[in-house]
Formats: structure tokens, sequence, C-alpha cells
């Protein structure tokens, strides 16, 4: 060891790990997930979580058809997400999956196949087919979300089509008859034509339309009362053949027309009668008279008199081309936005036309228009043609009778199928209703509404405005694939059987043993006997939003793991109107609460630019490509990165952001991993008193960014949480601490209490880190777990998942000498030498760090803090010397310094290489190197730690 060439690499500490530098994140993570399998890891959580205080998120059930996309893996790790926090924040947390089985799209997947019920199948066939195929699509999703590394009961997820689960949907509808909420009724409901079915809110959506826009003269049945209710007489008119009196709508649905049996107006508008310059008269809205008369080209006018729509209720106006009195009505749903401010009125196909002329004025009615959207053999001159191809004839009728005032054609929001991508109508069938007033159902919803949780908040006055001007909810469907009413209908009054409840809870119990095919094998006979002569059963299905919206007792007061009502319920935005929408009303009508204490509602995935995802824009990621590219933990990470409440932007580029910051993770990690291969927690472990004061400080740093992290994590804030371990591993270790200890770690004697303390507070570090962590990386994080040395506590514990966030950081605090303020300011000082260094390095001065040495001039109170740290100053800074000196030393004509603050303190640099001799071991220049005969190439440090006791260190 004498030659000036010795090799002392040996008597250096050199990280080592097994640990892989690159995560091989999708070929190595199906092998995590296989040993998840085999230990049965999900179920030895609910093992160590008994007696725990419960969280519950309840799934919303995806629908059981088609590939996963974006949408479906943001939803779901955001949930998976929560419930892993949320269990290591110590409470048990299950996590019981679902699907959405029943309704048209399955339906019409399997009329591709088989044709339409009585083509090639029964309906029993028909049904079995459906849910065979809903089986398939189940099995497919499901492997792709457990390839997420999402936890669960995979194996026994709750299907609204399991028998057990229709069978409490049907006793879910017994309850809510019960209570007295359920009425029938011929309402206007939004219908698809292609369906041949009503559609619920949540099933619609607006697309552009082009449409008619027609100004319809209806003329006054008699002049003369209707003059007399403006203070005139016919007295106005030059002749009696010139007393044309007619009063103006606008509408964009002609084909709505021979439905037609009202007009209504604001009680409280004013209404103006004007003359023409021939003579005749109309009545507009006095707001809306110059836009009608431009539209429609009357030229000159003047107004005769004005009076409020009150004075014009239950006037007789004529049909402009049926046979037919139309009754003037009072409706505060007209406005003056657009039109007339007269609307007709034709309740077979508006749900306003529905409440002002069969609820407010008992009119009756003829729907003119069938399921597939035609016209009627009774309806006078279009029978048979469809209502939007009847459009062009109505208009050509209308100018036949001299009624058209204008035409035009524009463009605009429309109401469309969202299956079909179809325009939808309003239609007045007879269809079962949850009614929201009945019994109250509207104010106990709103009531409750303000007893949940909004994230983000603007979702409560969503929520809040959608149930307030809600129509009464349409519940029956005309489909086959679906849980049935289970009704009994009395064939003249149509009035439910006076034993109504007892009776589906009867059916339910007979469904629960063999699915719904039992109400459709059942006769009336054996559910009632000598009655059934006088009663018939309803072959409607329930809206699939029913469904899931009845899982709150189907499945959460199903399962005894289970509780309600729910702490959570997590879905898109568009759940508003949707299943939070559909769950509010079936649980209020029940239990008169929300099923949720908490409503999180995320945005949707778009591209970079902000647009939408389609196949026809080329833009769609799909998340099974990134999962086999990248690995599922990347896009994990992604999704905890994102504000997720608002629209959140997804691209190849943003995915190689989240690939940086793995990288950065996960070798923080490492680096620890390899400097902890020597460490036993159980031999080296250095207590609190003994440990050096720079660890305490990154340990107590640890415990406060953990803080943050739980406060995060209860909160759902995960963009917080990755910025939190992000920022600590860039800035506090990778950045700071980790540079620092390098020196101690390798050169100082391995068992030397100064690296064991470094090691004592790595160890904490890394396990703190690696729980942090897990609920976002599950895949590194357990990965990481199996390479971490033990401490007695996790001995045998076989994942991160079995712990929770750790306590052990809590029990050291630094010391008040060296606080949090304090390694501040000597970060903020070892930046300001990093850049006095890279000048010199840039004028070519130096090559690494330690080649040179620093003079930093302060104000005392600075200087004192420096001078603290005595000797160790030099590793903190990464130098081979530093040299402290008043600021009023400064020779500003020696070297040009550089100036910086610190809290309104100015210091200076002066940054030079080394006149010293290098250190062979530990790369230093020190003045003693050469002065040792057994080792001439080594420092007087790096002697004492290759042939001595080692040296001491106090501080760093």
């Amino acid at each position: 060891m004498s030659d000036n060439n010795a090799d002392y690499k040996s008597t250096l500490n050199l990280p080592h790990t097994d640990f892989p530098m690159r995560g091989n994140l999708a070929q190595r993570e199906p092998d995590r997930l296989a040993h998840w399998q085999a230990i049965d890891l999900y179920n030895k959580q609910r093992q160590i979580s008994q007696g725990r205080e419960k969280f519950i998120l309840h799934d919303g059930p995806p629908y059981a058809n088609g590939q996963l996309h974006m949408g479906h893996a943001l939803n779901k790790t955001l949930k998976d997400m929560i419930i892993k926090s949320q269990q290591m924040l110590g409470k048990d947390a299950p996590y019981l999956p679902g699907w959405d089985c029943h309704g048209l799209p399955i339906e019409l997947q399997v009329e591709k196949k088989h044709g339409k019920v009585g083509n090639k199948l029964t309906a029993r066939e028909f049904r079995a087919a459906c849910r065979e195929y809903a089986e398939k699509q189940i099995d497919q999703q499901r492997q792709d979300f457990i390839r997420l590394g999402v936890f669960g009961e995979w194996d026994t997820p709750y299907k609204t089509m399991n028998y057990a689960t229709e069978a409490n949907i049907i006793r879910t509808l017994a309850k809510i008859v019960e209570k007295n909420h359920v009425v029938r009724g011929s309402k206007p409901v939004n219908w698809c034509m292609d369906c041949g079915s009503a559609l619920a809110e949540a099933e619609v959506e607006y697309q552009n339309k082009q449409s008619y826009s027609i100004y319809v003269a209806y003329a006054a049945k008699d002049s003369v009362d209707l003059l007399a209710r403006f203070g005139l007489t016919t007295d106005v008119f030059k002749t009696a053949a010139e007393t044309t009196l007619d009063v103006i709508m606008w509408t964009t649905t002609p084909w709505t027309l021979p439905s037609s049996i009202g007009m209504s107006v604001h009680p409280e508008l004013s209404y103006g009668l004007y003359q023409r310059q021939d003579g005749s008269a109309f009545v507009v809205a006095d707001e809306l008279v110059e836009s009608v008369v431009s539209a429609c080209d009357f030229g000159t006018y003047h107004r005769l008199a004005t009076i409020d729509g009150q004075a014009l209720d239950r006037a007789v106006l004529r049909h402009p081309f049926l046979d037919r009195d139309i009754l003037m009505m009072l409706g505060t749903h007209v406005t003056t936005e657009q039109g007339t401010g007269c609307v007709h009125t034709a309740p077979a196909h508006g749900v306003d036309d529905y409440q002002v002329a069969v609820l407010d004025y008992g009119l009756s009615f003829d729907s003119f228009v069938d399921g597939t959207g035609r016209f009627t053999e009774s309806t006078p001159f279009f029978a048979g043609t469809k209502v939007f191809d009847a459009n062009p004839a109505i208009v050509e009728k209308l100018i036949e009778n001299q009624r058209l005032c204008a035409q035009s054609k524009f463009n605009h929001s429309y109401p469309h199928c969202w299956r079909h991508k179809t325009p939808t109508i309003f239609r007045a069938t007879s269809q079962w209703f949850v009614g929201m007033d009945k019994a109250g159902l509207r104010q106990t919803a709103l009531d409750g509404i303000n007893t949940v949780k909004f994230i983000p908040e603007w979702g409560k006055a969503r929520l809040y405005d959608m149930i307030e001007n809600r129509p009464d909810w349409c519940i029956s469907r005309q489909r086959y694939w679906g849980v049935p009413l289970c009704l009994l209908v009395h064939k003249e009054t149509g009035e439910l059987h006076p034993d109504t409840v007892s009776i589906m809870r009867q059916v339910a119990d007979r469904v629960a043993q063999s699915g719904v095919d039992a109400w459709f094998d059942l006769s009336v006979e054996d559910l009632i006997g000598a009655d059934a002569a006088d009663y018939e059963k309803t072959q409607d299905i329930l809206d699939v939003w029913f469904d899931s919206g009845s899982t709150h007792e189907a499945v959460l007061r199903a399962e005894p793991h289970l509780q309600f009502p729910a702490d959570l319920y997590l879905e898109g935005s568009d759940q508003h109107r949707g299943w939070f929408h559909s769950s509010l009303l079936t649980s209020s009508a029940i239990n008169g609460v929300p099923p949720y204490k908490a409503l999180l509602t995320h945005g949707f995935v778009v591209d970079e630019n902000g647009h939408k995802m389609s196949k026809s824009l080329g833009n769609i990621v799909e998340p099974q490509k990134i999962v086999g590219t990248l690995g599922a933990d990347i896009l994990r990470l992604w999704v905890a990165s994102t504000d997720y409440t608002r629209e959140i932007r997804l691209s190849d580029n943003i995915l190689k952001q989240s690939a940086d910051a793995y990288r950065r993770i996960r070798n923080t990690a490492r680096f620890l991993l390899s400097n902890l291969h020597d460490f036993d927690p159980q031999v080296h472990w250095v207590s609190r008193d003994d440990m050096l004061e720079f660890d305490q400080y990154i340990v107590s740093r640890a415990a406060h960014v953990q803080t943050e992290i739980e406060q995060a994590y209860n909160h759902y804030q995960f963009h917080m949480v990755y910025q939190s371990i992000h920022h600590f591993c860039s800035l506090d270790l990778g950045g700071f601490y980790l540079d620092v200890i390098k020196d101690r770690q390798y050169t100082i004697n391995a068992d030397n209490i100064a690296r064991r303390s470094a090691q004592t507070a790595m160890y904490l570090v890394l396990d703190a880190l690696t729980r942090w962590i897990a609920p976002i990386l599950p895949f590194t994080a357990d990965e990481i777990w199996s390479f971490t040395p033990r401490v007695a506590a996790d001995q045998g514990v076989e994942s991160v998942f079995l712990t929770t966030f750790s306590n052990q950081l809590f029990t050291l605090a630094p010391s008040n000498r060296f606080d949090h303020a304090y390694w501040q300011t000597i970060s903020q000082v070892r930046e300001a030498v990093a850049t006095e260094l890279e000048k010199c390095r840039a004028a070519g001065e130096i090559g690494a760090s330690l080649d040179a040495e620093v003079s930093i001039y302060a104000a005392s109170e600075l200087l004192n803090q420096l001078s603290q740290l005595g000797d160790a100053l030099r590793f903190v800074l990464i130098t081979s010397k530093v040299t402290l000196l008043p600021l009023t030393n400064l020779d500003t004509d020696a070297r040009t310094p550089l100036i910086s603050h610190i809290d309104g303190q100015q210091f200076a640099i002066i940054a030079q290489k080394s006149q010293a001799k290098k250190c062979a071991r530990c790369w230093h220049y020190r003045e003693d190197v050469g002065t040792h005969a057994e080792h001439p190439a080594l420092c007087g440090r790096c002697v004492d730690n290759v042939s001595g006791r080692g040296e001491v260190r106090q501080f760093v």
C-alpha cells in the first residue's frame, strides 16, 4: 500500500444493488401481477384490515361492451389510487368492481349476429345470447383492468345481470312503488326512432342538425273577442273583408303541427296588436315585433294596443290546416330569446307543452306518431310519412292555406341518440315514471345534495340544477334485455294490483334463483290466481340507469363487507346526469338521503391540443398500447400528475415527460438501495442521539413531506402527491442530501457510525418513499420493497401493500441548532457556489468541483451560520477547501466575485483551482497529501479511514 500508484478502490464502500436501473415495466409488471395472485395479496389485505375504520368507494359500473379506452383507464386508475392510499392510511378499503350489463348496445350487437327477436331467436334465447355476449366483454375488460394494477374482487365482481342483483333491482323498484313515487302516464319522452324506445337523459347527446324555421299564422276564431281583450272593436279595420286577425308563432319542428292543440303565451309578457298597411292585424310579443316583421317581410306596421299575456288566456284560434280549435294558454316556459313570444303547444311532443295543456288546463290529446317515427294511419294528410320527411309537405300545406308567413333553414344543436347518432323526437307514449313531485322526491333529493361533499365544488350546482328542473323520470323501456318492471295492471282501469309490492317481492325471490326469465315465464294465474282474468303483466324492462342507480341497495346494502352510504362515488363529469343522478333519485326515494357522502368528478381525456379523441381525427391513444410499451406505472404516473378535475391532455410527448419523471423516482430509489447493500437494520441501526445532524434533517424533511402527502391523499389531490414526491427526489435528495453524503458514504470505513447514520437515514427515507409511491406506482413500489432490507416489524411482510404509511419518520426531529431553515440557508449558499464553480469550469480553470477551493465573504450572521459546520462545510459545497471571511475583507480588485443574497444578507464567493495535491482515494485536494509515509498518495483523512480508527464526523 506504500506505492503512490496503489489501487485504493477496494477500500471504498462503492454502491451495489441488483435492483435494475431500467424498469422494463412492460415485461416485468406481469411477473409482479402473478406474484400478487400467488400470495393472494388482496385477500391478505382484507385479513389484516379487520376491525379498522372502513372506507367504501362504490364502483360506477362500466358498460359491458367494447374494448377499454383511455377514459376507462383514467377512471379505474383514479379509483385504485384512492383505494390503495386509503388502505395505506390505515383504513379497511375493499373494492368491489362492477359492470352494467343490460340495455340496448348489447341488444344491437346480438341483433347484428342473430337478427331481431322472433327472427332466429325467441325472446328467451335472445336474452341468453345477450348474457353470453356480456360475459365475454366483461372477461376482456377485466383483464385490462387487472393489467393496470387495480386491486379488487375480480373473481366475484357485481354485475347487474347476476340473478341476485337482478332480484335486488326489482326489490328496489318495489320499495319505490311502496313509497308512492311510481306513476303511469302518456307523457312525452325523448324517443329514438331507431331504438324504438324511450331514452334516458344520459342517453341523449347533442349534435348539429339542419332544421326548418317557420313563422305560422293562427287565425282568431272570434276576432271580436280577441279585439275586445285589447280594448278594441272591429272599427279599427277599414272594411269587414280586411278583418284578418292572426296570432303569429314560430317553430323549428313543422312535423309537430298535426298535434298542435294550443298556443302558449307568458302571463307577464307584453303582447301587442299590430296592424299592417293592408289593414290585417297580428299579435306577437312587443319585444320581438321588429324581428318578426323583418323575418316575415310584413312591411310597414303600427301598434294598435298592448296587453299582458294574462289577458289572452283561453282565447280561441283555428288550426292552420286542420279543422280544430286552438286554445290560448298561459305558460311560464315562454321566453323572448327568439321567435314571437307565442308558442304552439303539442303535448304529445313536448314536456312543457304537456305540463301546460294537460296538467294545467286538463286538455286531452292524440299522438299521431308511432314508435318508428311515422305518422299513424289516422293522421290527416300525412299518414305513413316519417316525421322529418313530412316537414316539406307540411310547409306546402301551410302555403296552400295561406298560413305560412316565412320559412328558412338553419343549423343548430339538436338531441341525438348516443348509440345511433340519429336525431330523436319527443313522443307521448304510455310509460312508467318515477314522479319527481308526486311524493316530494324532488325536494328530498335537493335537500340531500346539500349534505354531499363535491370535488370539485362546481359539481354541486350542476347536479342541483339538473334535479331542480328535470321532468318525471321515465323508467320503462320497450326492449328485451333488461330487468322487467314486474307490475300487474288492471286491463280496464290501468291501475296497479293492490298487492303489487308483495307480488314484486315474490317475483324477485324467483328471479334470484333463475334470472329475469322467471317473470316472463310466470302467468298471471301463477301470481294472483282468481283475479287473473282482469289483470295483465307489463312487458317493459327498466331503464338501465335504474339498474346502476339501484346498486346502493342491490350491492352496498347486500354485501356485508360494504356499507351504506358509500364514502365516495367517482365518475366522469357526464355522470351528473347519469349514475350520480339516478343513484341520488332512487336512494332519496327509498332512504330519504343520498347514497354517497362525497362525489368526485373527473374530466375527459383529450389530445395535447385539447381536442376530443376520435378515430376520424386519428388522435386516439389506446391504454393497451401504453401498457404494452411503456408499462402501467407510466400510465398511472401520468394520471397522478394531472389535474383530473379538468380536461386531461395526453400525447406521446406528455407520456415521455411522465417516463422522465418515473426515471427520476426509480433512480432515486436505486441509489438508496445501492448504498444499503451492506446495511442490516437489526445490526447497524443508529439511534437518534447518535445520528449526525444532516441525517436528522433529511429524516425530518421526509416526515414533513409525508404529512403533505397524507393530506393530499386524503383529499384525492394526486397531482400534489406527485409534485411532493418529485420535488423531494429531485431537490431534497438528488439535488442536496444524496450529493453531499456521497463522500461520507464511500470513503469512511464501513462500520463508522457516521456511515451507518447515513444508511439509517437512507433506509428511513427509502422505506417512506416506497410507501408514498405505492398507490401511484404499485409495480415499482412492490419491486423496491422486495429489494429493501427489513426492520424487525416488517420481516416476512411480503408486500408494501400489507403496510401503512411509515410512522418511523416522526420519531426523529432535527436539533434546534440545525433546523429546517438552517439547512435551507446552507442549500442556497451551495447553489450560489455551484454557479461560481460552473463559471470557472466554463473558463477551463477547473474540471470537477473538487478541483476548486472557495472563499466566502459574508456578514456576521451568515458567517456564523456557515462557520458552525467547520471543516464539514467543504463536504456540503463539494469543494476541497472553504475559507470564511468577513464581507468587509472582500478585495474586489483581486478577482471578480459572485455576489448573491439570502434573506437580504449579501455575500460574495470567489472560486479558484486548488494548488494542493489530489488525494488518490477521495480526490480532494489537500495540503497533507504526501506527508504520510505509509500512504503518500492519500490525505490524512483517508489514511485514518484506511488504516486507522476512521475519521470522526459530527455534522455532515
